[in-house]
This record gives C-alpha cells, sequence and structure tokens, in this order.
C-alpha cells in the first residue's frame, strides 16, 4: 500500500501525520530511522547529514564527528512508540533541538512546542468562559420596576433516566501502557531536574520571662466584740 499523509505542512505542522503500512508490521529499534527518512516523509529534510551518511555508506556513528542538521533516534519503546529528535549539531559536546517527532503505530506526528501548548490551553479556557457567560446570560430578565432576576423555568433540562451499566470484566494492562512514559519522564528529570529547597534551620523565638519577687500581703482580722479590751481605767491625778 502507498504511504499516506494527512493535513498541509505549510500551514500548521503539528496538523500533519505521515505512514506507510508496508512498513509498520516490521518497525524495530534497528530500522526505525529508515523508515524516517522515506522520501515521501514531509518532515525528513534531504540537506540532513543522514542522508549523507546514507549515500556515503558510511556509520551512523559518524554523525558525532559532523557539524549541521541531524536526526538521532531520542527514545523507543516497543512495539509502537519511538521518539526521534531533529537536532542542529555543532561539535561532538554541543547541539541545539529544532523539533521533537513522535512515531506512534507507525504514524509519524511532530511534537508540539511549549508555546503552541500555552496558547491551545489559553484559547481553550476563553472559550469555555465564553460560552458560561454567554449561557449564564441568556438566563437573565430585567424590569424597570423590579431590575434584573433569573428565569431558568424556561430552559429547564429534563430528567435523564439512568440506566445501569453492566460492569464489564476488568482488562489487564500490557507491559507498555505501564511504562509507555516513564523512561521519557525520567530522562526529563534527569535533564531538568528540579530545584531543591534550600534548608532554613528553624528559628525559635526565645521569650523571656522575668520572675517578680512574690510579696505575701497578710491581711489582719477586724477585731471582734469579743477581742475589744476596754479601755484603761483614769486615776485622779494627786498634787
Amino acid at each position: 500500500m502507498m504511504p499516506g499523509r494527512t493535513g498541509c505542512l505549510n500551514d500548521n505542522p503539528l496538523s500533519v501525520s505521515w505512514c506507510d503500512s508496508a512498513w509498520i508490521p516490521m518497525l524495530n529499534p534497528s530500522n526505525i530511522m529508515d523508515y524516517f527518512s522515506e522520501r515521501s516523509n514531509p518532515f525528513f529534510d534531504r540537506t540532513c547529514n543522514n542522508e549523507i551518511v546514507k549515500m556515503q555508506r558510511l556509520s551512523p556513528d559518524q554523525l558525532i564527528n559532523m557539524t549541521g542538521l541531524e536526526y538521532i533516534l531520542l527514545h523507543g519503546q516497543e512495539p509502537i512508540l519511538y521518539v526521534i529528535r531533529k537536532q542542529h549539531r555543532y561539535s561532538p559536546t554541543q547541539v541545539t533541538p529544532l523539533a521533537d517527532y513522535y512515531i506512534i503505530a507507525g504514524t509519524i506526528y511532530q511534537a508540539p512546542d511549549l508555546l503552541s501548548v500555552i496558547n491551545s490551553r489559553l484559547i481553550s479556557t476563553v472559550h469555555h468562559l465564553q460560552s458560561a457567560f454567554e449561557e449564564s446570560s441568556s438566563y437573565s430578565r430585567y424590569h424597570p420596576s423590579k431590575g434584573y432576576t433569573w428565569d431558568f423555568k424556561e430552559r429547564k433540562v429534563p430528567e435523564q433516566v439512568t440506566v445501569k451499566k453492566e460492569t464489564q470484566a476488568e482488562v489487564p494492562s500490557s507491559k507498555f501502557q505501564r511504562e509507555r512514559v516513564d523512561q521519557l519522564l525520567g530522562e526529563l528529570v534527569r535533564k531538568f531536574p528540579l530545584p531543591m529547597p534550600t534548608q532554613q534551620k528553624p528559628v525559635t523565638d526565645t521569650v523571656e520571662v522575668r520572675t517578680e519577687p512574690r510579696v505575701d500581703i497578710k491581711t489582719e482580722k477586724p477585731d471582734t466584740p469579743r477581742n475589744m479590751k476596754p479601755p484603761p481605767e483614769k486615776k485622779p491625778r494627786l498634787n
């Protein structure tokens, strides 16, 4: 069968996909680069070093000693997932990534960049917010004497009858489904480690407690009539 391509690469490469059904049953890490370098693949640049190595029948290891545009197999997760990177090499140790392509079940897609992902999320968020605002505005009513009110009677949603679905037997997941992104995430964490928080010593506030001397105040009981003594008797003074 002839290879197929969907979308237009000139408009937006993120909406383009390419596959060749004749290769799909035979794809493996050893021939995935040959599959990607097919002439009908719109993502492959013929001026890259991979094409020069292929024409001169050199070893793919010679790419590290060349400068310019090249493609490498960044990650392979058999049987259906492969990631190929397009990069510009300046030296054996210095490269600049340009784009990433992922192959799922033989179909090649271009991975979106961070700007495209953020724009897509923002557009989707604004669309949902605008739809919610228009929906809520449709329920508002205005009366000169009452002002604005809400009327939900006209658009009452009919009650839906819930139908119990038969419980399906759980199908065990494959090894690829369990580990399909572990290696990609691990590689990203190794290349871009998360900043470790600096450990700060806990600050303990010292509170000085001053103890004042205790003063005991003794209260004397007032004299009761029983305890009262009569005043001394005055004697006449003799001259």
